[in-house]
């Protein structure tokens, strides 16, 4: 069911794979998407077990109407209504669970677990080179993060070698996020939005996290729209746990490469 579980100074985190679930294919089997198609009820139980193997209470899980742009909104609670159009969400409250989905588009998790500010930004090539990142930390500096401190975790996303577009798009993202250019197993133009994501962390001084090296084009664990087209998403979890860290407590842990 996850990719990667961990816990550091009081902070969750969490990506899901594609199993562990109860959805038919095209969405087989842990679907959290509940735009692409599938069951609704299937994805209620789906993120209802999901929450349920995290500790999570499923009411208390925030979710976003992802536009690939870079709004970021500062929740306390649950959306008392509609859920609002976002591509990443802020919070300092103890239990509320985060959430960002993907399926080739890069998740990042971020926390400072002194400030007990945590976030969750969905980072395609639209929101790359937007500024979703960038964004993301203002409004964490804004509740009193400091970037230094800011762990960053990033989950299963499509690598740039299987992330081929056209060369207009690959100048035009590259001139802006220019760590972003790659290139194809086959020598055409690509981007490696992974490299982009943490170029712009590093830019904002966030130096320490870890990135998953899954790309979920390769992946049969984890879904892909570029591979698939009709498929599920999976989702990264972050959450500030009730009892808060000691404050002044380090973060650890190193950067991917």
């Amino acid at each position: 069911m996850f990719s990667l579980r961990s816990e550091e100074h009081g902070v969750h985190f969490a990506f899901t794979d594609r199993w562990g679930g109860v959805g038919a294919a095209p969405y087989d089997e842990l679907n959290l998407g509940a735009h692409v198609g599938d069951e609704p009820r299937v994805v209620r139980d789906n993120r209802a077990r999901a929450a349920a193997a995290l500790g999570l209470d499923g009411e208390r899980v925030v979710w976003m109407n992802q536009v690939h742009g870079r709004n970021v909104v500062a929740v306390d609670g649950p959306w008392p209504g509609e859920v609002p159009e976002a591509d990443a969400v802020v919070t300092r409250t103890p239990g509320l669970g985060l959430a960002v989905l993907v399926a080739d588009c890069t998740p990042a998790l971020l926390a400072d677990p002194v400030a007990g500010v945590v976030a969750a930004a969905h980072a395609g090539r639209p929101g790359l080179f937007a500024g979703v990142i960038p964004a993301t930390i203002e409004a964490m500096v804004g509740f009193g993060a400091r970037p230094e401190r800011i762990i960053a975790k990033t989950g299963p996303a499509v690598c740039g070698p299987c992330y081929e577009v056209p060369d207009a798009m690959c100048d035009e993202v590259a001139a802006r996020v220019p760590r972003s250019r790659a290139r194809t197993r086959e020598g055409t133009a690509a981007l490696d939005i992974v490299a982009g994501v943490w170029a712009q962390l590093a830019e904002a001084g966030v130096t320490v996290g870890e990135k998953s090296h899954i790309c979920t084009r390769e992946s049969a664990d984890h879904f892909s729209y570029r591979r698939d087209g009709k498929t599920g998403r999976i989702a990264g979890y972050v959450w500030l746990a009730e009892t808060p860290a000691a404050p002044g407590a380090p973060a650890s842990g190193s950067m991917g490469t």
